[in-house]
């Protein structure tokens, strides 16, 4: 096989980090070639590299495109030479339809003047190609996340891309739009077009890649070729360093009595009165129990979430929450955090993260009074705390003073956590809590929610993923079209079960 890209001895550090230590890495011609690593690894900082983004003389190291040395100043340079990166948070701009997003800062123009007939034209050939069917004068924001991936990749086809990045970009989809995003990914490499792939999904990796490369640490431990034969719990043991053995902790359930519970809970869609995202739901939860949420998208299990949380989401109709044999009313989320709840969002980015602040001010942000004095904040304890976070979560940053911008996803989201520990809940409710994090971090944070239980903490957890629901819960309640349809044991559950409840409609089978 022919090499198109050949990276030698990268290395790259910022002040008090070296992200990467001499990674090397081969990618033949034509390939599907995935980067795996635990989150913090170095994995897009080397891609950032490739692209340009970190342009040359940042970093030390050699990279050889189709045998020859490059040194990109910037991503237009990596462009011009036929490499185009696709970064997991979407250069889109909303406002903007599809044509417009596609040929920003390329426009199709005549003597300085947009020719938008031809751009449009040229806009639904490109899209023919991902198989994108909308109308080009669509706005971007009125599309979903996996149409806006394609989108992305239509923009780099219209570049003759040769060599396509592509970072974590399955991590945002539903299973659909994630096997049409993998089919599509063959297409391409049947007509010659080489992609790198991140990700953390080894089921998709396995699924779709030639070869593997492992990073961990910052350095480059191992490239494995698929068709050689290549199972899960070889490439964990590259990323972690070890092998995980079982995929989830072992666990022992200590389950008391039930302290919070909720009775007829309804909740109209906020922009749509007419329709019902919660109807009539029942559910409890007891002291030291794990309780799972399963539903396909759209199912209502982020709405029923928001909304228990100080309102924060729909508009409420009627409903009981009790805790503690009580009845509670929660109309504010301050009023939600008093009451001992806590909730970690599904977009830790846009709900559970100011990405200007530091860690600290993160970790400290949901409950300030406790490290005031006198209305005033004391800093050296709002530094004390959130340090004893930064250990007990295994916070890789070099101190509480770097901003969370910078951290990897993994990072981010154990930083969110800790600024809802610091609440002292009594109800934790974590929504998509490994949504975009890699194997080596899911462990760590199914061990943290499993101590959380242990300690006498109810758990609820709302994952798309059923072997997560499966591997930690102790009852799983199934939602469909807004209405809880059944609840399993963890002993009676199973794949099966779930889809089958999962697919039901009607007004809820109520526990």
């Amino acid at each position: 096989m022919t090499s198109i890209l050949e990276m030698r001895d990268i290395t790259k550090e910022f002040p008090g980090v070296r992200a990467l230590d001499r990674v090397s890495m081969r990618v033949e011609a034509g390939e599907i070639h995935a980067i795996c690593g635990e989150n913090g690894a170095g994995k897009s900082t080397l891609m950032k590299v490739l692209s340009g983004v970190y342009p040359h003389g940042s970093y030390t190291g050699e990279i050889l495109l189709r045998g020859q040395p490059v040194a990109f100043k910037d991503i237009r340079a990596s462009e011009q030479a036929g490499i185009a990166i696709i970064h997991q948070e979407l250069a889109l701009i909303p406002e903007l339809s599809i044509t417009e997003n596609l040929f920003l800062g390329n426009e199709v123009a005549r003597a300085g003047v947009i020719d938008w007939a031809r751009a449009k034209a040229r806009a639904r050939e490109l899209m023919a190609r991902v198989g994108l069917r909308e109308d080009p004068d669509t706005a971007i924001k009125n599309i979903g996340v996996g149409k806006q991936q394609l989108v992305e990749i239509a923009k780099a086809l219209g570049k003759d891309v040769q060599l396509l990045i592509l970072d974590e970009p399955t991590a945002a989809l539903n299973e659909e739009d994630s096997a049409h995003l993998l089919d599509l990914l063959r297409g391409l490499r049947a007509k010659g077009i080489t992609a790198i792939m991140i990700s953390h999904k080894l089921n998709e990796i396995r699924a779709v890649a030639d070869a593997i490369t492992i990073i961990r640490d910052g350095q480059s431990i191992e490239t494995l070729r698929v068709d050689a034969g290549v199972d899960e719990d070889r490439i964990i043991r590259g990323m972690v360093g070890r092998s995980l053995g079982a995929r989830f902790p072992e666990r022992t359930p200590n389950i008391g009595a039930t302290f919070f519970e909720v009775r007829d809970w309804r909740v109209r869609h906020p922009q749509i009165p007419e329709r019902l995202v919660c109807k009539d739901a029942r559910f409890f939860v007891r002291r030291g129990e794990i309780v799972g949420f399963a539903g396909l998208m759209g199912a209502g299990r982020t709405e029923l979430a928001r909304s228990l949380f100080g309102h924060s989401y729909g508009l409420y109709e009627g409903g009981q929450i009790l805790k503690d044999g009580r009845e509670i009313r929660l109309p504010t989320v301050a009023a939600a955090i008093r009451a001992g709840i806590a909730y970690v969002t599904e977009d830790r980015k846009s709900l559970g993260l100011n990405m200007l602040d530091d860690i600290k001010g993160t970790i400290v942000a949901a409950d300030l009074g406790r490290i005031a004095r006198h209305a005033v904040l004391d800093r050296n304890r709002e530094y004390a705390v959130a340090e004893g976070y930064r250990q007990s979560l295994s916070i890789k940053a070099p101190s509480v003073n770097a901003g969370v911008a910078k951290l990897s996803g993994g990072n981010q989201q154990k930083v969110v956590l800790g600024k809802w520990l610091f609440t002292e809940p009594d109800l934790l409710i974590l929504d998509e809590p490994t949504r975009g994090i890699d194997v080596g971090a899911k462990y760590e944070i199914y061990e943290l929610i499993q101590q959380l239980a242990a300690a006498g903490k109810g758990v609820i957890l709302i994952s798309s993923e059923l072997p997560e629901v499966l591997g930690l819960a102790d009852r799983i309640y199934t939602l469909c079209e807004g209405a809880i349809t059944g609840v399993l044991d963890r002993a009676a559950a199973n794949p099966e079960r779930l889809m089958r409840l999962m697919t039901t409609s009607g007004t809820g089978v109520q526990p």
